[in-house]
């Protein structure tokens, strides 16, 4: 066993940053999560290349069983996390007093969700076009920039410092602030960065319709609207399915679609209504046939989300070319009523607390920025399926 020397020090901590670039580099990590068996069955730490062991921190109060010491390797040093990193320290010190290697995470979940990641895009169009990535819940949001002037589509409302950060530091001023649609996974921060700046937050003219109370202007486009920022041109294109407002905008060769079409999946139809679901999916195969996947074959497909079963490419990111999805996704060579049973027929849960986020989005409820925080935390589950779509 690799034994350390017991000192009065506090036993040593990793940041989130820092244990997600030792998962990114390939080095093995293992994990000891001491949350409630359900939390984290809801969500949690993956990689190729991480062992994780959940054990509930009330069974560790007065110390380490014989049979979870059993099971912590004795070569590697051991990586101790709870939600929001007070309990993990405790475990982590009772786990060293034992001899073992070990360090706890700063701020447990709570900092992991914290993580946002920039990369800017290869992409064939007069703009410096990057994508945002939370690895906590796959989110994805993304920055269009040209000739001093940006927009942001699908912000989260807790990232809205990183946003203005990024706007100023490419010596541009932020013009519009865009949702593709209602979301129910997470709290959005088109009001928040419209405060922020001035800019003009847009929504879908259809997304408006479900009801949204804003004590603010806004802007509502339609398919087949555009906007212009710096020397291009946003174009407004309607695309229903996941949501009757869901609407993808597409810049050169970059269509940022939403929830509607992933790089791994398609999106599930049941958020809105459930008892509509059905509908919903014959709507969105409409949307995919007739207009997304009547694009190019290297139009770059840009969504607001990922999975687990998503793929990153070598930069990190997640995006890929229409022609490479049609090729490998299953569902966009169904026809329709293979498709409608399919994805109607294996949806995974609901997102957490997706009623209060959606009616928050709609501006229908008001929580601070902790409880907005707190209620977004976990996975997104908006794809149509937990399993792989593609081949």
């Amino acid at each position: 066993m690799t034994k350390t020397t017991s000192t009065d020090e506090t036993v040593a901590s990793i940041t989130p940053t820092e244990l997600k670039e030792r998962i990114d580099s390939g080095q093995d990590v293992f994990i000891l999560d001491t949350r409630s068996e359900g939390d984290f069955e809801e969500w949690k730490i993956d990689g190729e290349n991480v062992e994780i062991l959940n054990y509930p921190y009330f069974e560790l109060i007065d110390g380490i069983p014989d049979e979870l010491l059993a099971d912590l390797p004795d070569d590697q040093q051991i990586t101790v996390l709870c939600a929001k990193g007070g309990s993990s320290e405790m475990v982590a010190e009772h786990i060293e007093d034992e001899g073992y290697d070990v360090n706890h995470l700063e701020n447990g979940m709570n900092g992991w969700a914290r993580i946002y990641e920039y990369t800017e895009l290869d992409v064939n169009t007069d703009a410096t076009v990057a994508q945002y990535r939370r690895p906590s819940s796959g989110c994805l949001a993304y920055l269009v920039v040209s000739d001093g002037e940006a927009a942001v589509v699908d912000p989260l409302r807790a990232f809205t410092n990183e946003y203005l950060q990024d706007v100023t530091a490419l010596g541009a001023d932020l013009k519009y602030t865009l949702d593709t649609h209602i979301h129910a996974d997470h709290i959005s921060g088109l009001r928040a960065l419209a405060d922020e700046t001035g800019a003009t937050a847009v929504l879908p003219e259809a997304a408006a319709e479900r009801g949204v109370e804003y004590g603010q202007s806004y802007k509502t486009v339609s398919d087949g609207d555009s906007l212009t920022v710096g020397d291009v041109e946003i174009e407004v294109v309607h695309t229903p399915g996941h949501t009757t407002g869901m609407t993808s905008y597409k810049v050169g060769d970059v269509l940022f679609t939403g929830d509607g079409l992933f790089t791994e999946s398609v999106a599930r139809p049941d958020l809105e209504d459930p008892e509509a679901a059905k509908n919903a999916a014959e709507t969105l195969y409409e949307s995919l046939t007739q207009k997304v996947l009547t694009y190019p074959d290297d139009t770059k497909i840009a969504p607001a989300h990922f999975s687990d079963a998503a793929t990153a490419r070598e930069d990190g990111t997640y995006t890929a070319e229409l022609g490479e999805l049609e090729e490998t996704m299953d569902a966009l060579t169904m026809n329709k009523d293979e498709f409608v049973d399919f994805i109607v027929s294996d949806m995974p849960p609901r997102p957490a607390n997706y009623e209060e986020i959606i009616g928050t989005n709609l501006g229908q409820e008001s929580p601070d920025d902790e409880k907005a925080f707190e209620l977004e935390l976990g996975p997104n589950n908006c794809a149509a399926s937990e399993e792989a779509m593609t081949d």
